[in-house]
């Protein structure tokens, strides 16, 4: 299969229509779960089918060590490409990995202005005009709605579209009777689009709890599949 026909034939592509036509330059969604569900697959899936849109993608990881996240890449490309037996995997491979920038921050020691200048100076300064930027393993529970409007704004000012990763804390309960994110409650207000991530059976069902304004939220018909850790359709 050629490159533009696996793009077409993506799961993504669901994913995308279920949100109303996906999260949109200039908004904040969430990918929020327990830990160890599979947010940063999920995360990574995303960014990937970006890669595959000649897009360009900033991954910060907010973990002690990146070369997991570099693996995760290597992973989700291979399984990719081996179930849609993608033609001239390895030049696809090598071209669009240049599109794509690992940073590393430790949030304890880093105040929300500190990470989006170095962001911003990537993408001015280093010539590398981002289109979507993830923040893998962002704690809401160590920051303020302020922060999150401020990534609100920074998100609208470059045209970006920006995906956090969360763990909702182990404490009982994570979510409330509608399965929203009680954590996630007070950032809302800029937040766009929340994706749940849950254990159903022998797979991990994507839901999406809130989708920009829409008061009738659909049924997303993706989850996780446990084998090769790609979003997929039910």
């Amino acid at each position: 299969m050629v490159k533009s026909e696996l793009i077409k034939r993506s799961p993504l592509r669901v994913f995308e229509k279920s949100i109303n036509g996906g999260l949109g330059k200039g908004n904040l969604g969430v990918l929020a779960s327990r830990k160890g569900v599979g947010k940063t697959a999920c995360l990574v899936h995303l960014a990937t089918d970006q890669l595959f849109n000649d897009k360009h993608v900033i991954h910060v990881s907010f973990s002690s060590r990146v070369d997991h996240i570099v693996s995760w890449y290597e992973d989700i490309f291979k399984e990719i490409s081996k179930m849609r037996d993608l033609e001239n995997a390895v030049s696809v491979h090598d071209e669009i990995v240049k599109n794509r920038v690992i940073m590393n921050f430790n949030q304890e020691g880093i105040s929300t202005e500190q990470i989006l200048k170095s962001i911003s100076a990537m993408i001015t300064d280093g010539n590398f005009a981002a289109d979507q930027v993830l923040f893998d393993g962002y704690d809401f529970g160590e920051t303020s709605t302020e922060d999150i409007a401020k990534f609100k704004t920074f998100a609208q000012d470059h045209q970006l579209e920006i995906w956090f990763s969360v763990s909702l804390k182990p404490e009982e309960p994570c979510f409330d009777d509608e399965g929203f994110p009680i954590q996630l409650k007070d950032f809302t207000e800029s937040l766009d689009v929340i994706i749940t991530l849950a254990y159903a059976g022998d797979h991990v069902k994507l839901r999406a709890v809130k989708d920009h304004g829409n008061t009738e939220l659909n049924n997303m018909h993706l989850m996780l599949d446990p084998k090769t850790m790609l979003i997929a359709r039910e």
